[in-house]
């Protein structure tokens, strides 16, 4: 590890954030990459504050009587991995739901319609065959490269040559179906989420993930944010709403962002549900 990322991650850990009280309820920390995907949640928090720590905010108050953090991760797989870190560090959440706005990769998806990630896929890392000087590049013959693969397995382990994949929540998921009915400006599914620091505008490829490896929708956050969850036995639910669909021509919406929070509430609502019949039981 070089000087320059040691520097990089103390000055990360060592920026000072209240945490919650040790013996209160453990948060739901609810996650957005952009303000458009966190102001409408902020604004249903009741009593907000807000923690900087770094170039991060995570607004604290309660929904439904809960403690509820809305965390602003920033855009791409660095910034949403580093935010999880935080959040689980700080905060000690019960669990994490990471939404937001992504494009559509398949037909029957359409702009407002919304996937509970079942699993989040990792479409950033890949091993390119050999290519002679001159040969161009042939991205549809990159083969998946798995980052969570055993070390120095990359050239002999079946497990390196498939995507990472990163299970929902089980729980989390059941908050979601329950949420359905409250959802009426679309459909809502169950698939893989798709996450990687590039924006693909090439049918053939979008294609290729939609059939190989099952993604419904692609972003820039949920797949990192997931493994870092699960690397501290976090429960983790990603859930995404369609803001445009190049395989079937749906044009952008920004309003789509204010849809999936709305969503999203009921989902949390639900969650807060379960979480008091648990404690009522104990």
């Amino acid at each position: 590890m070089t000087r320059i990322v040691c520097t990089f991650l103390i000055a990360i850990f060592t920026v000072s954030a209240p945490a919650l009280a040790q013996d209160g309820p453990r948060p739901i920390v609810v996650q957005g990459a952009m303000q458009i995907e966190v102001e409408k949640l902020v604004s249903r928090l009741d009593n907000a504050t807000v923690d900087h720590v770094g170039g991060w905010h995570f607004w604290r108050g309660t929904m439904h009587g809960y403690p509820v953090i809305v965390s602003k991760t920033l855009k791409g797989i660095a910034n949403a991995a580093a935010a999880t870190v935080l959040a689980i560090e700080h905060y000690r959440p019960i669990a994490i739901v990471n939404q937001g706005t992504a494009g559509g990769l398949d037909t029957g998806l359409h702009v407002y319609d919304i996937v509970i990630g079942t699993s989040s896929v990792s479409l950033g890392a890949f091993k390119t065959p050999y290519r002679a000087k001159g040969s161009g590049s042939q991205p549809l013959d990159w083969v998946p490269l798995n980052l969570t693969a055993a070390d120095g397995s990359a050239g002999n382990d079946p497990k390196a040559r498939t995507v990472a994949r990163f299970a929902g929540d089980e729980p989390l998921i059941d908050a979601a179906r329950r949420a359905k009915p409250q959802y009426t400006r679309g459909q809502v599914v169950e698939g893989a989420i798709g996450s990687s620091d590039m924006w693909n505008d090439e049918v053939d490829r979008v294609s290729r993930f939609r059939t190989e490896y099952g993604t419904l929708v692609e972003e820039m956050e949920t797949a990192s944010a997931a493994q870092i969850a699960g690397l501290f036995a976090t429960p983790f639910l990603g859930i995404r709403i369609v803001s445009d669909n190049i395989t079937n021509g749906g044009s952008y919406d920004p309003k789509t962002s204010e849809a999936c929070e709305d969503y999203v509430v009921e989902v949390i609502k639900a969650y807060i549900s379960t979480l008091k019949t648990a404690t009522v039981k104990r």
